[in-house]
């Protein structure tokens, strides 16, 4: 289904209050996951700078369906025909004006419109990149939460970006943070600010599993995977976060983001998800961003750089918190946060197969189909089993990602 294109204006960025012109339009890509709750939660809060222009969802006809009614926007897209239909009917009787579009394409021509000022990238995993893609070559101001478009296309996203002159705003906490400790003001970063920077820290929690033996990792249940001890987030992401891939997926974001050197990184391991991320800097400084887990904070900060709003996250208490402790992060028991490192070092076409060959496994592990132990193992495997060469475009990256995920899909169905 297509967008009829109707009214036109001129996209514009906040740059500051006295400069306010207009409202800023946000499409919210993933509208009904934890980041698109959150986002739509922060817009509430100041009417009066930002509306909804329209929100995207995968099957979850009931919680879009409130979002409408309650934000207005002008699209709503399911990712499949059934829930469109669904939707429309509801939307009819509730006598609501949002337009409802499925598919693919109608996510991408929502994310280029030009009705849309900014979009929020939340889609979860590889089904992001081509909507994000959108919204960068459309010159969009984009938030990004969607950590795979960047893990896939590196480079070419980067490029990109350049290219069309984008805003490129990172919403994940951890870079989010980094973005905050470093002296500029726009991605990607500026070379000339590399030869201050010795190192990146990027911090992690540890997840659920932090602390058990090698045994009890690999015996793991989807339960115990998922109770993730600080934030709220969805399946996906919280195995992920179990297995320390999501932390290997940053690692592989902050080089292409930031522009440096897997050698700069260090992942850190911090319990109390307190400091989100910190740069040291050539003369001994180390500069942290500290705050609540909550990404609402984050998410406050893209949607109104360079000013800075209430985000209803409440007051960081550092006396109740009372300490800080850090951790290596121990990848003998965690093996998938080193098959993304020896990725980062690679190229893009071998973090394109790895994080495939993780979205298969993990959903796997979800269905009760393999062990824990079993889906980091199958992540070995593909990376040792598959053959690629370094994709030269987006077409050829998408093309991998479909062989990525045939091989791992018959490696998990073998087990």
């Amino acid at each position: 289904m297509s967008v009829n294109h109707q009214s036109s204006a001129s996209r514009s960025v906040y740059q500051g209050e006295a400069h306010h012109k207009k409202i800023q339009r946000v499409a919210i890509l993933g509208s009904t996951g934890s980041i698109g709750v959150s986002t739509l939660d922060v817009i509430g809060r100041h009417p009066e700078r930002f509306s909804v222009v329209a929100l995207t969802a995968n099957t979850n006809v009931q919680r879009l369906l409130s979002q409408c009614l309650t934000y207005k926007p002008r699209f709503a897209v399911m990712s499949d025909s059934t829930s469109a239909q669904k939707l429309i009917g509801l939307l009819r009787e509730a006598k609501s004006d949002t337009e409802v579009l499925s598919g693919a394409d109608a996510i991408c021509e929502i994310s280029s419109h030009q009705d849309t000022d900014t979009v929020m990238a939340a889609i979860v995993g590889g089904a992001g990149l081509l909507p994000t893609m959108a919204a960068v070559k459309s010159g969009k101001k984009v938030l990004l939460a969607n950590k795979e478009s960047l893990v896939m296309a590196g480079s070419l996203f980067m490029d990109a970006v350049a290219k069309s002159g984008a805003q490129l705003l990172p919403i994940d906490s951890e870079h989010n943070a980094i973005f905050q400790c470093l002296p500029h003001q726009s991605l990607p970063h500026q070379s000339q600010h590399q030869r201050d920077v010795r190192k990146i820290l990027l911090t992690g929690s540890g997840g659920p599993l932090r602390g058990l033996s090698t045994k009890d990792i690999r015996e793991a249940t989807p339960k115990q995977a998922c109770a993730h001890p600080n934030w709220s987030m969805g399946q996906k992401i919280s195995v992920d976060s179990a297995s320390l891939m999501n932390k290997g997926l940053e690692f592989i974001e902050a080089k292409w983001l930031f522009d440096v050197t897997p050698s700069l990184i260090e992942v850190v391991i911090h319990p109390q998800s307190i400091i989100h991320s910190m740069v040291e800097y050539v003369d001994g400084s180390v500069l942290a961003q500290l705050g609540n887990p909550d990404m609402r904070t984050p998410i406050a900060y893209g949607l109104a750089y360079p000013d800075r709003i209430d985000s209803g996250v409440s007051s960081l208490d550092i006396i109740a918190a009372a300490r800080l402790d850090f951790e290596d992060p121990h990848k003998e028991n965690f093996p998938s946060l080193q098959l993304a490192i020896n990725a980062a070092e690679s190229g893009i076409g071998a973090a394109t197969v790895l994080n495939a060959a993780n979205e298969i496994a993990v959903d796997a592990f979800l269905q009760h189909q393999v062990s824990f132990g079993q889906m980091t193992d199958s992540l070995q495997w593909v990376m040792e089993h598959a053959s690629w060469q370094e994709p030269a475009d987006l077409d050829a990256v998408v093309a991998l990602d479909g062989y990525a995920r045939s091989v791992a899909r018959q490696r998990v169905n073998s087990l």
